[in-house]
């Protein structure tokens, strides 16, 4: 689940931005990822890493630079300082908004203004950076050959990755001044640094000296095989992951409350004040989250009740199925069963079907993948109609429903 978010900077540009948010829509921790030059928060690696991190309870905040993306302004105003700047302004809308960020994950440029603004704000507690430069002036060689070319030094027009952009004698000398290994040598925050050895963009050197002067706790994963962009789905979900994982030892994960189940298998929760319709469901060993379709007002933080009991019985029947073509030692390797709950009046029912007027409607339909013969399918079909969720759900069910002390 996401929000999307419209910041003011301190210029009163509007930065466009994402809030990505785990399943239960509690963020443990927040977290800020800063994209790479000339990129947006809409690249893949960006989107795949947020998701990543989200499903370790982080809340991440994915925003495009000034100029850039959805973002108001010109490109010549997105130079490193103020990309920084645009760091410091989302942290801080977010701390006022939310809860105050606590990792900052950076790729390229984007590490190099991750690891300047967490030495600025106190609440950042640790940085991860992704293909990262040593070196901010490290950045001019994409473009400074084209600037000096030319005799007038106003706004100039130069080629990057491919793409035109407008930049100015301001935007280039904003790549100096800037001393990363020395911030990193002060920095005393958890670091992780993510590189690929065969970066062409930003090589593998950079790396290096950023480790070298960095304290520990400082941590580096190599990235073997993936380009800088890391245009390859499964780096981006491999960095995520590491991430994810690295986060663990900095950031306990709070334990959510534990409901008592009071002796029976499972309990639901609804708090209607804060919730609407999102129920938390927890058995003595699982958690997991039931809410209603947007359609009906709901939330869609999580399946339906009917789509829980569609579940129950899709999940029995493959167990079943399983169990009793290994009993007779078939070849059945893989089971889909497709199901579906619908309302349905008498004369829409099979041919033969006796019923009310109207009645409960489960339509179940099974892939079975495995050298199988025909009379082996047939059988497996009959089976699936045998599984203790379908049995039940097709007999009468006498309930006893009991009122409890608040």
């Amino acid at each position: 689940m996401k929000e999307k978010l419209k910041i003011k900077n301190r210029k009163g540009y509007e930065l466009y931005a994402h809030l990505e948010l785990p399943a239960d829509q509690k963020p443990q921790h927040f977290a800020i990822f800063s994209h790479c030059f000339t990129c947006s928060s809409g690249l893949s690696a960006v989107r795949h890493i947020s998701r990543a991190l989200t499903q370790d309870g982080f809340g991440v905040v994915r925003f495009d630079f000034t100029g850039l993306g959805r973002s108001e302004g010109e490109f010549a105003e997105s130079h490193f300082s103020a990309n920084v700047e645009d760091l410091q302004d989302v942290y801080h809308y977010i701390s006022e908004h939310y809860q105050t960020p606590s990792l900052l994950v950076g790729h390229s440029l984007g590490g190099a203004a991750s690891l300047v603004g967490a030495s600025k704000l106190e609440g950042i507690k640790a940085v991860a950076t992704i293909g990262a430069p040593a070196s901010v002036s490290h950045v001019k060689r994409l473009f400074s050959h084209e600037f000096e070319e030319k005799k007038d030094k106003g706004d100039v027009v130069v080629n990057i990755g491919g793409r035109p952009f407008k930049i100015n004698e301001e935007f280039v000398s904003q790549f100096e001044g800037v001393n990363l290994p020395e911030i990193v040598k002060n920095l005393r925050k958890p670091l992780l640094i993510l590189h690929s050895p065969i970066d062409t963009i930003v090589g593998i050197n950079n790396a290096e000296d950023l480790y070298i002067n960095a304290h520990h706790p400082k941590s580096f994963v190599s990235l073997d095989q993936a380009d800088h962009l890391l245009t390859n789905e499964v780096d981006s979900d491999y960095v995520g992951a590491v991430i994810g994982t690295w986060t663990k030892r900095y950031f306990p994960k709070k334990q959510h409350k534990i409901l008592d189940t009071e002796g029976e298998q499972l309990v639901a929760h609804l708090n209607i004040e804060e919730d609407n319709f999102t129920t938390t469901i927890q058995t003595e060993n699982h958690a997991f989250i039931g809410d209603e379709p947007a359609s009906i007002g709901g939330s869609d933080f999580g399946p339906s009740p009917y789509e829980f009991l569609n579940a129950g019985l899709a999940s029995c029947t493959a167990m079943t199925l399983k169990m009793y073509a290994e009993r007779k030692k078939w070849d059945l390797k893989e089971v889909y069963v497709y199901t579906t709950y619908s309302k349905k009046h008498a004369e829409d029912l099979p041919e033969g079907s006796e019923a009310p007027k109207k009645l409960d409607y489960i339509n179940k339909k099974l892939k079975l993948v495995g050298n199988l013969d025909a009379k082996q399918r047939e059988k497996l079909t009959d089976i699936a109609s045998r599984c203790p969720v379908h049995k039940t759900l097709a007999s009468e069910v006498i309930f006893s429903t009991e009122l409890l002390d608040s």
